[in-house]
């Protein structure tokens, strides 16, 4: 049987590469649902040749020209964030593909869960905001969370058949990003084009530039904590240049397990999409003679701060995670339209979370109400920058 996928997020990298897979297996998936923010051009397009069921668009001002491209179809045309929740709740949708980027993810996302949608998370801010109640809302529901990100697949995949083996730690790798090795001095007038030239992977701007900063592997610092019910201190970070493995766990006996592959993140994708089966693929294959040496560094979290505000929010709890990334969103966009330089992020992102109501137990209106006061607090710090 076919399984039915809804793809929130289609037009963005992980979206378009998730579609990939899905065109290259047509007797296993059909796409029932796709959304898109903006890029309604490419939304059109992708249901012109995948025909679902229903497309969303996120801005309201392009829903007539959607509508009116896939007139002589009977493709449903629906518009707006709440039509984004809403739309996930369709019979016939198996599995719900997060590819959002940010805290939009987070409404559609425990929708989907409540509706009993298994889930296939690119989306990593939704449990970095809200990873207590998208798990406990999971467990209730009877709801399997599948990560598409490389390294928390990585994670998945090794302790598969080890369930009542503890973890003692894990390793997730990065590959440092584009900066790896610079100084403060350098990256005080990096630009955003060299921020935007990573090494290894193709993805889009934002998670780009936060693999420049460290921030997205803070991110999934945090993101692990609750996929793998770990505590801080079980979760630990190692730079590995050739992003050949994806990340490594270690059990109470000693022994390590590591999964390796080209740095490609259709492969994550499918097994993400197909769990428990592997399908075959013709993704490139790994060669060691093209790889005669992998290393390993500790990363300088002196000059990347973000990788240890992560932590910082991560120990704290409550609503801290949420402020870190409210306001990281605003600092990198802000750099990405050259308000701020690259070493200001991590200012923007700081001087939120010594600012910012803390809130040990919070509520799902409480995250809201921090995300909504933090970009406000970010945004007028970002205006000062830019003014001084």
């Amino acid at each position: 049987m076919k399984k039915h996928i809804a793809i929130l997020g289609s037009t963005g990298s992980i979206g378009t590469q998730a579609l990939e897979v899905i065109r290259s297996n047509p007797e296993h998936f059909a796409v029932e649902v796709i959304s898109a923010q903006n890029n309604y051009v490419q939304l059109v397009r992708q249901a012109l040749e995948f025909k679902p069921n229903a497309v969303v668009i996120g801005n309201k001002e392009h829903y007539q020209l959607v509508k009116n491209d896939l007139s002589t179809t009977s493709i449903k045309v629906f518009a707006g964030e709440e039509a984004l929740s809403q739309i996930v709740e369709f019979d016939n949708i198996d599995l719900v593909l997060t590819a959002m980027v940010g805290f939009s993810g987070l409404k559609p996302t425990l929708n989907a869960i409540r509706y009993k949608k298994q889930i296939a998370l690119a989306n990593k801010e939704t449990l970095v905001v809200a990873g207590d109640l998208i798990t406990k809302l999971a467990r209730e529901n009877g709801v399997n969370i599948y990560p598409v990100d490389s390294e928390h697949s990585a994670i998945f995949q090794c302790i598969a058949g080890e369930y009542n083996n503890p973890i003692e730690c894990i390793y997730l790798t990065a590959s440092g990003g584009p900066f790896r090795g610079k100084n403060k001095k350098f990256l005080e007038n990096a630009t955003k084009e060299a921020a935007l030239q990573h090494p290894n992977w193709d993805m889009g701007n934002k998670i780009t530039v936060d693999s420049a900063s460290l921030m997205n592997k803070g991110l999934e610092v945090i993101e692990a904590k609750w996929l793998f019910a770990l505590k801080p201190s079980q979760i630990k970070v190692i730079v590995h240049p050739q992003s050949i493995i994806h990340s490594i766990v270690q059990f109470e006996d000693g022994s390590m397990k590591a999964q390796m592959g080209l740095p490609d993140m259709k492969l994550p994708l499918q097994y993400a999409l197909t769990y428990p089966e592997r399908l075959k693929s013709a993704f490139p294959r790994f060669n060691f003679a093209d790889y005669p040496a992998l290393t390993f560094e500790q990363p300088d979290t002196k000059t990347f701060r973000n990788l240890k505000l992560a932590y910082k929010a991560l120990e704290k709890e409550g609503n801290m995670p949420c402020v870190l990334n409210a306001a990281n969103e605003i600092a990198v966009y802000a750099f990405l339209n050259d308000k701020i330089n690259f070493l200001q992020i991590s200012d923007v992102i700081e001087y939120c979370m010594e600012t910012t109501n803390f809130i040990l137990k919070p509520a799902l209106d409480d995250y809201f109400e921090t995300d909504r006061e933090v970009r406000h607090k970010a945004n007028e710090l970002v205006n000062k920058m830019g003014s001084d």
